[in-house]
């Protein structure tokens, strides 16, 4: 598969047991869920870790993007460039937090309408560096200070799409006839509508995943399942540059050829669990199915919910032999890892990757990401929750820290002399990393709260051009109706 950075080049806790080793943030906002639109029924995340980790999620968001430009970065705290897939994310986790007390409707709006007036203004061009982006895509990483370029980020379209969800959820939420608010809805249309879907089909009928000034084209294209339900959904319902409604379907017949029952029940195959997260982050496929998905019987959440039990089903399987592996602790995604090298363990040879793209039977080196299970918890919420307390549990503060979990941890590697890329090794636990990742924050905020009160989902449903999108992509029946 391709790795999206490579293109560029680079038993129930109670709240004493939670903490032990860990100290609580301050509260951002005291209070339970409020806010107007998308009220929050208020129901309650059922432990007190889950709680703590929904918050520290949140803040991640709140407290290292720039209020001024609402750039957020890559990761943090190493030094890091923008992501615009980080941004998204963002937008989205803003109205998470009204709902939830932890910072009021005005805060929120404030930052939501500075980060969509920043995207509207920054440059579009096909320059190396002056600009953040072309055609109405931006690129992938951009610089903290400008907001341009940054290095030689490709020009990204999945990336772009989760931007675009997070505008558009902003969109939506943002529904009273407050200014700020009349402001951001009309700033998410333009956005929006800026974006050249058909410039960026050099060989119809699929997208290609990105563009350089310097060469082109990237010569890879979303043309198999993966994350791109929601960039083919955004791409059919453009208002300005949509695509062929046929694109959909010309893309889903080659769903088949992922289609298995290893490790467990029928459904499609793609490796790491955020390809069967990041869509569903803003889109509920609940009881709505396309042409494809009607005659296998099933939904795209069912997909995922079978995806999910079939990572938990490979790592009870355990057929690496990796340390740690087992009913309650199991997740493989794209996240960091210790390094790119190959060393003994226990007299066994042991490769191990940096950041990389990790599934069952694919680059699979004992790293485990706690992103890949908590932010399943919309699709299967007993078995991520066992998993979130037993990761904590076990491993406690040295994996769980000011934002919540850090991005990935791998028990296996022990070896004091393992020449890491990022992390850290302690002799019993195991290696750590020291980063959180914008996007692993992401998806654990939003899908947790799609779990507890479907707000975003329930949100999205209301969106003119998600549902265009849908409805010409051939999705009937449920919520649609």
């Amino acid at each position: 598969m391709i790795d999206r950075r490579q293109l560029l080049g680079h038993t129930t806790l109670g709240l004493a047991g939670l903490m032990a080793g860990c100290a609580m943030p301050s509260p951002i906002r005291l209070g339970g869920p409020t806010g107007s639109t998308g009220t929050s029924s208020g129901t309650a995340l059922p432990t007190a870790l889950l709680a703590d980790l929904h918050q520290r999620s949140f803040r991640f968001f709140w407290e290292t993007a720039d209020p001024a430009t609402g750039l957020a970065p890559d990761r943090w705290p190493t030094p890091s460039f923008a992501s615009i897939a980080a941004v998204g994310f963002a937008l989205t986790a803003y109205p998470i937090g009204v709902v939830n007390g932890w910072i009021t409707r005005d805060e929120a709006r404030t930052r939501t309408l500075a980060t969509l007036e920043f995207f509207a203004a920054a440059p579009q061009g096909d320059s190396k560096r002056d600009d953040s982006g072309y055609k109405g895509l931006f690129y992938h990483f951009l610089g903290t200070t400008k907001g341009h370029r940054f290095a030689r980020a490709e020009l990204s379209t999945i990336d772009t799409a989760l931007l675009i969800g997070g505008v558009l959820f902003a969109q939506s939420w943002y529904d009273s006839d407050h200014p700020g608010e009349l402001r951001i809805r009309t700033l998410a249309d333009q956005l929006y509508a800026a974006i050249d879907w058909a410039w960026i089909m050099p060989r119809p009928p699929f997208l290609s995943m990105g563009w350089h000034p310097e060469s082109g084209f990237i010569p890879h294209d979303w043309n198999i399942y993966n994350e791109a339900l929601l960039l083919y959904v955004l791409a059919l319902g453009s208002p300005t540059h949509a695509l062929p409604a046929e694109t959909w379907d010309a893309w889903t017949d080659r769903f088949d050829r992922q289609w298995t029952d290893k490790w467990g029940e029928p459904h499609i195959h793609f490796a790491p669990l955020f390809v069967h997260q990041y869509s569903h982050c803003w889109i509920d496929f609940r009881g709505i199915r396309d042409r494809y998905m009607a005659k296998k019987g099933i939904d795209y959440f069912e997909n995922s919910r079978r995806a999910v039990r079939a990572h938990r089903a490979y790592a009870i399987a355990n057929p690496g032999g990796w340390t740690g592996y087992g009913p309650d602790i199991w997740g493989l995604t794209a996240c960091d890892g210790p390094g790119d090298f190959t060393t003994d363990i226990g007299g066994r040879k042991r490769e191990f990757f940096s950041y990389s793209a990790r599934g069952p039977d694919d680059r699979d080196d004992g790293t485990l990401a706690p992103t890949a299970a908590a932010a399943s918890i919309a699709f299967e919420p007993e078995l991520a929750r066992r998993a979130i307390e037993t990761m904590h549990s076990q491993y406690g503060a040295q994996i769980y820290g000011k934002y919540g979990f850090l991005d990935s941890f791998n028990p296996t590697l022990t070896t004091a002399s393992a020449p890491l890329k990022h992390g850290s090794i302690d002799p019993r636990l195991g290696w750590v990393d020291t980063d959180y990742l914008g996007i692993d924050q992401g998806a654990i905020v939003v899908m947790m709260e799609n779990w507890r009160t479907g707000l975003v989902w329930s949100t999205m449903q209301r969106n003119p051009h998600i549902r265009r999108g849908l409805q010409r992509a051939g999705f009937t029946g449920g919520w649609l109706a």
